[in-house]
């Protein structure tokens, strides 16, 4: 069963939010200490005021709601997604899968260009947000592709596309993996690709692999935390707004491209569908359950690469394992894309998918 679903948080809930802001535990902070130990006191603290006293929650409720949303239970697990039809009745369907610490949130930007041309499905990862909490063993990526290809088939989509990026990306190749029969393609905007001895590769791809082997060498701490004590965790982000706030609010810093300009309202509403919904924990999940899970994707793949990601793939090593069928490369944008740069995005996407039924 598919049912409506409308967003409508208790004011209960909002109070309480305030009343935790203003009670703020404050940590000390070295001198000048900067990035070199974590997301600097003087930025968080803006943010923090930001949310407490200016941020207004119903306003982006409201936006949220004007999209059409729907939940169903899928393998157990209720989900929650977005559902924009085109106006052109054979449009091709399309999945665009988030990631971490992201949400259906980083697709509005998109959301019109790309229903010019595509009926849009846009879930919430089983664990986050709207989606969550997960409330048994055993979902990794896997299993979420399953449950979006399940949703696809009772929404009567035989045919359709997948988009991502970060988690997304694993995603939605996974979903070529479990139905190939229905995925007709996949685009991506995150492309880890690992080394592999004996291949040659120009100066370029080199030092792009050079950061690749520096950040598996350096698995970053939010990643070593979610991947092996995720409830430990979880204490902390679901108990403080302002640790919620610091853990994915750096990420949105740190992945993002100088020069991008992502709405401090955006990004705090991002914050808010973890936290109301109390799902730092399960989301975190994702990580410990999927753990390392590479897989060569079936369907043509496209690739967007945009160049202050937190990685750039390597096109000679996506080859070895994909169907590479369109490679892109972009001068601005991050890791999230969809919102750093919607018109690269949406574009790149409309000329992949165009023409495949």
């Amino acid at each position: 069963m598919i049912t409506p679903f409308t967003l409508d948080v208790p004011q209960a809930d909002l109070d309480d939010l305030a009343d935790r802001l203003a009670r703020t535990r404050w940590p000390e902070e070295l001198p000048d200490a900067g990035f070199d130990y974590g997301f600097p006191l003087s930025e968080v603290r803006a943010l923090a005021d930001h949310w407490q006293h200016s941020y207004d929650w119903r306003r982006h409720e409201a936006e949220l709601n004007a999209l059409p949303q729907f939940t169903t239970e899928v393998d157990g697990q209720r989900v929650h997604f977005v559902h924009v039809r085109s106006a052109k009745a054979d449009a091709l369907p399309l999945v665009l899968v988030h990631g971490w610490p992201g949400s259906v949130l980083e697709f509005l930007d998109v959301v019109e260009p790309l229903s010019r041309d595509f009926h849009l499905v846009i879930p919430s990862i089983p664990g986050f947000g709207l989606s969550g909490p997960t409330t048994e063993r055993g979902w990794d990526l896997h299993r979420v592709a399953r449950a979006f290809t399940e949703l696809m088939d009772r929404l009567g989509y035989e045919r359709y596309g997948a988009q991502g990026g970060d988690w997304g990306a694993g995603i939605a190749q996974a979903m070529a993996v479990a139905a190939p029969g229905h995925v007709v393609a996949v685009h991506v905007n995150y492309l880890p690709t690992p080394p592999v001895e004996g291949v040659e590769l120009s100066d370029d791809d080199e030092r792009r692999l050079d950061r690749i082997k520096a950040l598996m060498r350096n698995r970053p701490g939010y990643q070593v935390l979610q991947g092996t004590r995720p409830q430990t965790i979880s204490y902390a982000l679901t108990d403080s707004p302002v640790g919620q706030l610091a853990w994915i609010a750096e990420k949105f810093t740190e992945w993002t491209d100088p020069d991008s300009e992502i709405d401090v309202d955006r990004v705090l509403t991002n914050v808010m569908l973890y936290w109301l919904t109390g799902t730092a924990g399960s989301s975190a999940r994702l990580t410990r359950e999927s753990g390392i899970n590479a897989r060569s994707c079936p369907a043509p793949l496209g690739v967007a690469v945009f160049a202050h990601d937190i990685v750039l793939p390597v096109r000679p090593l996506a080859e070895l394992s994909h169907r590479v069928e369109h490679w892109s490369e972009f001068p601005r944008g991050g890791h999230f894309a969809a919102l750093e740069a919607p018109d690269l995005l949406a574009e790149d996407v409309r000329v992949f998918f165009t023409g495949r039924s």
